[in-house]
């Protein structure tokens, strides 16, 4: 154990004082930072939008032109061909070409370049308006008949739950704060993956490519160098994890009593969220960033070259990549489909997939239970594996790719054990 230690520890200062490891913590505070400070720049530089306005009712044009909002204004223009000088010679933004003799508006904006989002959204819904107040005054409706016209319907999702005598009791629907929850529980997944896939792999594959294993293995085991390496770099992984949940803590407690942050969470129920939920979901997160770091240190081990370390974690990408994309696109869109019902106790993918069922609700907690026993025991069974094939391949320099190390390896473990 003590040899153990010493490798683990040596990997864990190494990686911790690089300079890339430093970076690594800073640079998402150093992008949050910058997205704070241009979003708040951003309305003190926006130039003011102008829009030509170039229609057939003169009365329309010039109320309209007597309107002013945050995004753009309206400029009367006699003609088209003049609001195309104007827009030559850069004096307009954009004109806007409205014609209202027909029975339905028809509004057509010309622009060299977009406006935004937000401008052409809000032009969309100012003739929305229009349409809506002509179609009142041909019907003779007045505002108040044309306002209940407009009202929306009332739509609430209620959840309920059945006890065992069959009654039906409501609750309180928490999925849209726990399916933000776990996107970003899965986003941070991913970024560690393959953050750390490369790491663990180099880490691994380094003394392996430098010729001096034989003198590491005459004084430990192949088995204690296979975990001190891995260990060292899950702790790294770790220490990050750490220092961000440290800040969230420090930035909840700075922030709790703003208006925004009281009205996001006035009303959740902490018993639903911070209770089997989120148990499982970091137990997902924790065996996810474990398996796919043995199995970073298998495909690491396989290499004879260190530089050969980018290929060999490819595999590794795509699978999460795989289990990633599932989770996004099926979660929310159809979190019923029997894909993701599936893949959600398949391992490695599943890490991604159950958490965003589960935040959805459909599936219980004996299913929830049943997938991590899956992956529990899959990373045991990967781990003793890697390490047995690990003291069969530490010595193996082939240059024929990492799928023929691996039937190399496999084929010197069958040798042994017949020994």
């Amino acid at each position: 154990m003590s040899k153990f230690w010493i490798i683990a520890s040596d990997v864990y200062k190494k990686n911790v004082k690089s300079a890339s490891f430093v970076i690594m913590i800073l640079v998402p505070f150093l992008v949050m930072g910058i997205i704070y400070i241009a979003g708040s720049l951003a309305g003190g530089f926006s130039e003011e939008t102008k829009v030509g306005l170039v229609s057939d009712n003169q009365e329309l044009s010039t109320q309209l032109a007597k309107s002013k909002t945050d995004d753009y204004t309206f400029k009367v223009v006699g003609s088209q061909k003049d609001a195309e000088k104007q827009l030559k010679n850069k004096d307009l933004d954009a004109f806007l070409v409205l014609e209202t003799k027909t029975e339905q508006i028809q509004g057509k904006l010309y622009a060299e370049s977009s406006l935004g989002t937000t401008t052409e959204l809000m032009m969309g819904q100012m003739l929305n308006g229009l349409q809506s107040s002509l179609n009142a005054s041909k019907l003779n409706l007045n505002s108040e008949q044309l306002a209940s016209l407009s009202q929306p319907a009332n739509f609430e999702k209620t959840k309920v739950s059945f006890d065992d005598n069959g009654k039906m009791t409501t609750g309180q629907d928490n999925t849209a704060i726990q399916s933000a929850m776990s996107f970003v529980i899965t986003i941070i997944l991913w970024v560690i993956i393959i953050t750390y896939a490369s790491i663990i792999a180099q880490e691994i594959a380094s003394e392996k490519g430098t010729r001096i294993m034989e003198v590491i293995l005459s004084s430990t085991k192949a088995q204690t160098h296979f975990y001190g390496k891995l260990t060292g770099v899950i702790l790294v992984a770790l220490t990050q994890i750490v220092i961000y949940a440290a800040a969230i803590g420090i930035g909840y407690s700075q922030l709790k009593n703003l208006d925004m942050v009281k009205g996001f969470l006035e009303g959740l129920s902490s018993a639903n969220i911070f209770g089997s939920f989120l148990f499982y979901t970091l137990a997902f997160f924790v065996l996810g960033v474990l398996v796919y770091s043995v199995l970073a240190a298998l495909c690491g081990s396989l290499v004879s070259k260190p530089e050969d370390t980018a290929k060999a974690v490819q595999p590794i990408i795509y699978i999460a990549m795989i289990g990633y994309f599932i989770g996004i696109s099926l979660g929310t869109t159809d979190p019923q489909n029997i894909v993701i019902k599936v893949s959600s106790y398949i391992p490695l993918i599943s890490s991604f997939i159950m958490p965003i069922r589960l935040a959805s609700e459909t599936v219980t907690n004996t299913g929830a239970m049943i997938s991590v026993l899956i992956l529990v025991v899959f990373g045991v069974l990967l781990t003793m594996f890697s390490a047995k094939l690990y003291k069969s391949n530490v010595l193996v320099y082939s240059e024929g790719g990492v799928l023929k190390s691996l039937k190399q390896s496999i084929s010197i473990l069958r040798n042994e054990r017949k020994k």
